[in-house]
Formats: C-alpha cells, sequence, structure tokens
C-alpha cells in the first residue's frame, strides 16, 4: 500500500491490487482467464487444494495452541490454558515460517478468484505471526490496557451447560499455576533483554492481581459460572462440582496469582524501561516499523503517518469550530473544551444512568438498521459494565461478539456528548455488529471469520461513529461536536502514536496535544496516552483504515449514480469478514464494475 503522489488528496490510501501483491512476491500474473482450458482447471484445482489444505492444516495446529479471549466463540470449557513455553514459541516460529516458504511455492495464477483473496490476506496473517515471533512480543504479553491474567476473566461470562463443562472448567483452573509460570518465564527474559512496558505504564496493574487474591472461594469472580447452574444437574452434583471449585481456587488460582504479584511488585515492575518509546526498545526502529505494518496494513514510515495526522486535525478543527458557532459559543476552542468537560449538563450520576443512555442509542439504532444494512448479524449484545478492578485505566468502552463494555469509572470523565458515538464505534453497527457478521459467514474460510485485523475493523468502527450523523442519531450539535471530538481523538492518535515512539516525544508533549484538540476528559487523556504508550502502533489503525472507507465509498457513489445503493456497498463490505485494505479496495473495484449489487442472494 502506498500513497500516491500525484494525488490530489495527499492523503489518498491506494491499495495495491492482489495483481501487484502477487507481482511482488515472483508471480507474473493472478488474473485467472474467463475461459480456462480444461488444462488450465486442472492447474488451478491443484493449487487451490494445495493451497486449501496448507491453510486448513496450518490454522487447525494454530487454533489448538492459541488461548481462547473475550473475543472467542466458544461453544464447550477449556480444560486446559495454552502452552507459551520458549520451546513452543520456538515451534511456532519453525512452523510459520515453512508455511511461508509454501506459500512462496504455490502458482498464485492457478488459484481461483476467491484463493486469490484467501490467499491474500492468510499471506499476510502468517508474515505477521512471523514477526511477532521473530521480535519476541511474547515476552510482552500485556498491552496498554489488557494483560494474559486478566484476559482469562472472560470465561466468568460464559454459561456452562452439562456436568463435562464444569469438570472441564475445573481442570482449568488448575493449569493456571503451570500458564503464570510460563508467562512470568517469558517475561523475565524480556525484562533482561529491556523489552517491557515502560514503567509508567505499569502504575496500578496489579489492582487486578490483588482483586483475584483477596476473594476466596464462593467470592472469587472465577467461581461465578457455579452461581447458577442447570437445573438437570442434581443438587448433590452440583455441590459436589461447587465444592471441587472452591478448592481449585483456593489451591491454584489464588496462588498462581500471589506469584505473579511478588514477580510484578518486586522484579518487573521496578525494573520495567524508564524510556516511552517504541525506537528505544530491542531493534526498536524495525520493531515499531512491523507494528506499523500488522496494524495498518500500510507499508507507510512513522514520518508520513504523522504528516497525515497533522493534516487530519486541521480539517477537523475547521469542523469543529462551524458547530461552536452554531451553539453561539462566545469563546475560543480551549475555552470551549473546558466548558465540555465541566457543564454539570452534560454529565449522569450514577453508572446505571450511564448505561441507560448507551443502551438508549443502541435501539436509536435498531430503529433504522434496515435502511442502512440489508443483512443484519443473529448474535445480540449485552450492554455491562468494565469490572471494577480494571477500570480506572481502561479505555472508555469496548465491544465485541454478544458485549458492549461502558466504563462506568470516575463519572465526569464520560460525557453524554459522546456517548452516541462512543456507542456506535463498540456495539452496532460497530465491534458487536461486524465481528458477529464475520463468525456467521460461511462463505469464507474460518480462518479470516474467526481473525481481525485492525485497520479494518477498527476503521469500520471508525466510520460508524461517521455514519452516525447521517443516520440522525445525533440530536444536538453537542452531539456531534462529540462525534467530531472523536475523529479528532484518532486522528490526533496519528501525530501522538508516532510522535511518542519514533520522534521522542514526552509523555506530556503527547497529553498536552490530546488536551489541545479533543474534547476528552482529562481523565480518558491519562488513559489513552498510557495505552498508546504500551501497545505501540495498534493506535494509528483506526484513522486510516476509515480514511480507506469513505475513500471507497465516495468513488463507489460517483461510479455508480443513481445505481449506488448504501445497504449493497455496507454489505459488500461487511461480507468480507477481516480483511488487509489492499483486499477492500480490489473488492470495491469489484463491485463498481458489476454495478453494485447485493452481495446476498435476492430472497
Amino acid at each position: 500500500l502506498v500513497l500516491t503522489a500525484q494525488s490530489p488528496n495527499p492523503v489518498k490510501i491506494v491499495a495495491l491490487s492482489v495483481m501487484m501483491a502477487c507481482s511482488a512476491i515472483g508471480v507474473t500474473a493472478c488474473s485467472s482467464t474467463s475461459s480456462p482450458s480444461a488444462s488450465t482447471s486442472v492447474v488451478q484445482n491443484t493449487a487451490d487444494s494445495r493451497f486449501e489444505a496448507l491453510y486448513e492444516a496450518e490454522w487447525a495446529w494454530r487454533q489448538s495452541k492459541d488461548a481462547t479471549d473475550e473475543n472467542s466463540n466458544t461453544t464447550s470449557a477449556p480444560s486446559s490454558l495454552p502452552d507459551v513455553s520458549i520451546s513452543t514459541q520456538q515451534k511456532r516460529l519453525a512452523r510459520w515460517q515453512e508455511t511461508l516458504a509454501q506459500l512462496d511455492a504455490i502458482d498464485v495464477a492457478a488459484l481461483s478468484e476467491t484463493n486469490q483473496i484467501n490467499y491474500a490476506v492468510y499471506r499476510l496473517q502468517i508474515e505477521n505471526l512471523i514477526a511477532d515471533q521473530q521480535f519476541k512480543t511474547y515476552e510482552k504479553p500485556l498491552l496498554g490496557d489488557t494483560a494474559f491474567w486478566s484476559n482469562l476473566a472472560y470465561i466468568t461470562r460464559e454459561t456452562f451447560h452439562s456436568e463435562q463443562d464444569f469438570e472441564n472448567y475445573i481442570q482449568w483452573l488448575q493449569d493456571m499455576p503451570r500458564y503464570f509460570d510460563q508467562q512470568i518465564a517469558n517475561m523475565k527474559l524480556g525484562l533482561a533483554r529491556k523489552f517491557t512496558l515502560p514503567k509508567i505504564s505499569l502504575q496500578g496493574r496489579d489492582a487486578s492481581v490483588i482483586s483475584v487474591i483477596e476473594a476466596k472461594g464462593a467470592e472469587n469472580m472465577y467461581f461465578k459460572p457455579f452461581k447458577k447452574m442447570p437445573s438437570r444437574l442434581s443438587e448433590e452434583k452440583q455441590a459436589q462440582l461447587q465444592a471441587k471449585a472452591k478448592a481449585a481456587i483456593d489451591d491454584y488460582v489464588i496462588p498462581a496469582h500471589q506469584t505473579l504479584l511478588t514477580f510484578l511488585q518486586e522484579d518487573y515492575i521496578p525494573n520495567a524501561q524508564p524510556s516511552i518509546a517504541g525506537y528505544d526498545l530491542p531493534d526498536g526502529k524495525a520493531y515499531y516499523q512491523a507494528q506499523i505494518k500488522k496494524y495498518t496494513t500500510l507499508d507507510l514510515s512513522a514520518e508520513e503517518i504523522h504528516q497525515i495526522g497533522l493534516d487530519e486535525v486541521t480539517k477537523i478543527r475547521q469542523r469543529m469550530h462551524e458547530v461552536m458557532a452554531e451553539v453561539g459559543f462566545d469563546g475560543d476552542l480551549q475555552a470551549f473544551l473546558t466548558f465540555l468537560r465541566t457543564d454539570e449538563q452534560f454529565y449522569v450520576d450514577t453508572p446505571q444512568a450511564l448505561l441507560d443512555r448507551a443502551a438508549w442509542t443502541a435501539k436509536e439504532f435498531d430503529g433504522v438498521a434496515d435502511q442502512w444494512f440489508g443483512h443484519l448479524p443473529r448474535k445480540r449484545f449485552a450492554i455491562i459494565k468494565v469490572p471494577d478492578d480494571i477500570a480506572p485505566f481502561y479505555t472508555a468502552g469496548r465491544g465485541g461478539p454478544g458485549t458492549y463494555w461502558v466504563n462506568t469509572y470516575d463519572l465526569p470523565s464520560r460525557p453524554l456528548y459522546s456517548l452516541p458515538a462512543l456507542t456506535l464505534h463498540e456495539s452496532a453497527p460497530g465491534h458487536a455488529f461486524q465481528m458477529p457478521l464475520s463468525l456467521e459467514n460461511d462463505a469464507i474460510p474460518e480462518f479470516r471469520r474467526k481473525s481481525y485485523i485492525s485497520a479494518f475493523g477498527e476503521g469500520w468502527a471508525l466510520y460508524s461513529e461517521l455514519l452516525g450523523e447521517e443516520m440522525g442519531l445525533y440530536h444536538t450539535p453537542y452531539e456531534v461536536f462529540g462525534m467530531l471530538s472523536y475523529q479528532m481523538w484518532r486522528a490526533a492518535r496519528l501525530v501522538v502514536d508516532t510522535g511518542i515512539h519514533a520522534k521522542g516525544w514526552t509523555r506530556k508533549e503527547a497529553q498536552d496535544f490530546m488536551k489541545e484538540n479533543t474534547a476528552l476528559s482529562i481523565h480518558e487523556i491519562t488513559t489513552e496516552v498510557d495505552r498508546y504508550i504500551a501497545w505501540p502502533g495498534q493506535a494509528l489503525s483506526y484513522y486510516l483504515g476509515q480514511m480507506a472507507i469513505v475513500e471507497h465509498r465516495a468513488r463507489a457513489e460517483e461510479a455508480l449514480g443513481e445505481q449506488f445503493d448504501i445497504r449493497n456497498f455496507h454489505d459488500m463490505i461487511l461480507q468480507m469478514g477481516s480483511v488487509p485494505l489492499a483486499v477492500l479496495e480490489e473488492r470495491v473495484d469489484k463491485f463498481i464494475a458489476e454495478g453494485g449489487p447485493s452481495p446476498y442472494p435476492a430472497g
């Protein structure tokens, strides 16, 4: 993916076509002939079968090795945690390097059109997996607001249905000491070579560990699945399972967390990296560039992204001034931002009130969904508050299949004018809408259904915020400004993330830039900047992904004229699952060439 110097829009993202991608790896052409001969069909079938056998075997192996998490679509309780030992990490690298070699040996030109797309998506997956292993990112198993131990809490939201599910879960609890020991061993290796989170990002991160240690037996969060057991299990059996669970928590879960807490407090946190810059990590420049490619799917430098961000901040600031004029505010932008951060009309007094307002926006979208989408997901989502132990450093909200988490911590930092945009991003038509559609799509391989590419998923969710204005879901100029502030927030991320990791910015410089340009509360600015410090590159995916979608929609509307149907366009994008921006552009080209049809069969 490159920027075109001749484009009238200097930040126009032009994705390389699948043909160009294939050419870059030594394949002469990617297009299949419209009337293949019998021999060509045989070659194509052979190439397709080789490729499909390759990805199916590797994906099954990968799934058997990977952990499930908060975005997993589990159907039964796991009985063990993954093996993350050094020997396993080495085996993963060898497996993926061999997979890449086999991909290089496939004649991409002989693949079907569908498999050429699958190939482009799959190859990027394997390249990113190899890069993560080569940079040993497993030695740093915690990011901005997540960590290997807190990620396990997803399972407490599961509903188990059989005796075997509960037995499996008890075994899973008993496996925690082994799993924690392996993670700690990896973190010690990272600590030895100064590959850690910055020390500033680790403040308070032990709180979620302490909360598990202090809750014994039935009071522990890991006992939650046993508080509502299926009635088909006898009372005697339920009591037996509950007793085994309490013993597993006291004998395995709490000791594992105690070992981790000691390591964090006595060794890891005190000796963590003082620098906040990705460039200051081992092989830092290459590491940060790899993170840029992983999260954006673009071949852009940090300097190029930084300038894109500055340009977009200027554009959004102009629109902000228009809203200020609309509400008759007499003062500059900084005065208006102070007004928004401090006026009581924009804040609620109870966590439930914030949850209620989020639910209201979600239901408003339901009322107009069929005007903007032809195909809706079957999966519904719940709105729940972020758990207390992680809320102080957690983001404002997060969504995925079945869940929209709303952070109700520090209510004076949770403005109502931003809540509609947050809800559209995290619930529907954002993450809790796009991700289930991917999981439900049997027309694409499982490695695409269950994978997530940040530039696509976050780009779509940010586009969903922008779409809210067209859908009529922002009812006041202040809510429009809240959406613009969120747009500014993501554009500013391009500046701040690259500033921190590649240009020597201090934490205060990053916070000041966010404070001067967004309506985020001071608390949110602090937690968000610390998230970018701890998670190099991820923050870049949002705005660059949205820019691609907005650009592709504009050219589809121009090319198709009256034939353009917004529902078909949205369905076409979401039917893809999660793909690199290069593949998205190629699909939009086809959508235009075909006249903008629905991707789903009539009826």
